[in-house]
C-alpha cells in the first residue's frame, strides 16, 4: 500500500521580486504535490519591479562570470559567488525568453525589457505565478511567526492564524516590515540598517544653475577613507548624482551614515588627469589660444556650463584671455578640476529605488537552499539579507538568484 504523503505547504512572505520568483520556482516544482500562498501587507505587488528602471524596469546586467558579477555588490559578493553559479544573468534572461519577454541591453550593460515598459516584467512574473498554481494575496500580511513542530505557527495581520511547513521571508529592505521582527523572533541576528544608492546633498555656487549637466567620467573619492568610485557623474538641484556617486553611496554606506552624511567629496571632472599633468595641458593650450577667453573655450570634453563654474570657482575673472593667466592662477584651475572639494550636508533617496544596507546576517544563512542554519524550514531571498548591490540591475539579480534557489530548495 502506499505510504501517504501530507501536502506541503509553502508561505512566502513579500510580494516583491524575490518572493514572487521564489513562489513560482517552488510551486512549479512541486507540481502539485502541495500549495504555495504568497501575502503581500499592501495592495500593490511588484512595486519595486514597477517603478525601477524610470519605469523601464532595469531586470539584470549583462555580466556571466559569476567572479565579475560578485564585484558589484558591496555586501554578500562571497556568499553569492556559489549562487551565481546556479543562477545568474544568463539563466534570467533565458526564463524570460521562454515566456516570451526578450531583453535587451544597453551600452552600459543594464539590461531591460525590448518594450521599455516594468509592465512586461510585473505581467509575466504575475502570469508564471499564476500558471504554477501560486495563490497571491495582497493587503494581508504576516504579523509573527512560531515554531511549531517540523512546521510555523503564523498570525496574520487581520488576526487569522494558519500553519505552513516552509516559511520564506522576503520582505524587502524596510526597516518598518515584519520580517526583521520575525527573522530575530527566530533567532537570527539582524545587521544594522542604513541607506544605500543615494545621493548627496551639496549648497555650492559651483553647481548653481547647471542641474541637469553630466560628466561623462569622474572619479569620486570621501576625503579621510579609502572611498572611491569612477563614471558618470550628473549635477542636480541638490547637489550631485549619477552612478560615480550611487557607487560611492553602496561602497560607503556604513562610513558615511556613521559620519551621519557630512563629508568631503573629492571630484576629478578630468580623469585620468592629475593637477601636474593638467597643468601641463594647460600651459600649453595658453601658448596656442592666447587671446580667447578662458571661460568661453574650454579645452577640455566637458560640459561648457560646467567648465565656467570652475573657472569662476578658480577664482578667475571669466573674460580674462588665456595669456592673461598666471602660472600660479593655472596651477589654481587645474586644482579645481582635478581635486575639487564639496561639503556634502545630507542625502536623498535615489528615485524610488529604496535600497537598504544591512539585514539578516549573511552567515546564518544557507547559500545552497537559502535555508536558515539556526531554524530550519525558514528561508530568506532578496534584500531582507545583509545583501545589496550598486545600481544596474544587481539588486534585482541577486533577488531573481535567491529567490530561485529559495524556492527550488523549498519544493525539495
Amino acid at each position: 500500500m502506499a505510504e501517504h504523503v501530507e501536502p506541503k505547504r509553502v508561505v512566502i512572505v513579500g510580494g516583491g521580486a524575490a518572493g514572487y520568483f521564489a513562489a513560482i520556482a517552488c510551486a512549479e516544482k512541486l507540481a502539485g504535490r502541495g500549495s504555495v500562498t504568497l501575502y503581500e501587507a499592501t495592495a500593490h505587488p511588484l512595486a519595486k519591479v514597477r517603478v525601477s528602471g524610470g519605469g523601464r524596469c532595469n531586470v539584470t546586467h549583462a555580466c556571466f562570470e559569476p567572479r565579475e558579477l560578485v564585484k558589484h555588490y558591496p555586501r554578500g559578493g562571497r556568499e553569492l559567488l556559489g549562487a551565481f553559479h546556479r543562477w545568474q544573468p544568463r539563466d534570467m534572461i533565458a526564463w524570460l525568453a521562454e515566456r516570451g519577454v526578450e531583453t535587451k541591453t544597453e551600452d552600459d550593460g543594464r539590461m531591460f525589457p525590448v518594450t521599455d515598459d516594468s509592465a512586461t516584467i510585473v505581467d509575466c512574473l504575475a502570469r508564471a505565478a499564476e500558471q504554477a498554481g501560486v495563490t497571491v494575496i495582497t493587503s494581508l500580511g504576516v504579523r509573527t511567526a512560531e515554531r511549531a513542530g517540523d512546521g510555523f505557527w503564523l498570525t496574520l495581520t487581520d488576526g487569522s492564524n494558519l500553519r505552513c511547513e516552509k516559511l520564506l521571508l522576503a520582505t524587502g529592505g524596510n526597516r518598518s516590515s515584519a520580517g526583521f521582527l520575525i527573522a530575530e523572533k527566530l533567532g537570527h541576528t539582524i545587521e544594522p540598517l542604513v541607506p544605500s544608492l543615494f545621493t548627496f546633498h551639496i549648497d555650492d555656487a559651483r553647481l548653481i544653475g547647471i542641474s541637469g549637466v553630466s560628466v561623462e567620467h569622474a572619479v569620486t573619492t570621501v576625503r579621510g577613507t579609502k572611498l572611491r568610485a569612477e563614471g558618470p557623474l550628473l549635477v542636480t538641484h541638490w547637489g550631485l548624482s549619477g552612478p560615480t556617486v550611487l557607487k560611492l553611496s553602496a561602497w560607503g554606506a556604513r562610513d558615511l551614515a556613521e559620519a551621519n552624511y557630512e563629508f568631503t567629496l573629492g571630484v576629478n571632472f578630468a580623469p585620468p588627469h592629475t593637477r601636474d599633468s593638467l597643468v601641463r595641458e594647460l600651459t600649453g593650450v595658453r601658448e596656442k589660444n592666447l587671446r580667447k577667453q578662458i571661460a568661453t573655450w574650454s579645452p577640455l570634453a566637458m560640459p561648457q556650463r560646467l567648465w565656467e563654474k570652475l573657472v569662476v570657482g578658480a577664482g578667475l575673472v571669466p573674460t580674462t584671455p588665456w595669456n592673461g593667466i598666471s602660472n600660479a592662477a593655472l596651477a589654481t584651475l587645474a586644482t579645481q578640476i582635478t581635486t575639487a572639494e564639496f561639503r556634502v550636508v545630507g542625502k536623498s533617496l535615489f528615485k524610488d529605488e529604496f535600497v537598504t544596507c544591512g539585514g539578516v546576517r549573511l552567515a546564518e544563512v544557507d547559500f545552497k537552499t537559502m535555508e536558515s542554519r539556526v531554524c530550519p524550514g525558514l528561508h530568506f531571498a532578496g534584500e531582507v539579507l545583509d545583501i545589496d548591490g550598486v545600481t544596474g540591475g544587481f539588486n534585482f539579480q541577486s533577488a531573481w538568484t535567491t529567490g530561485w534557489l529559495a524556492g527550488s530548495a523549498m519544493a525539495e
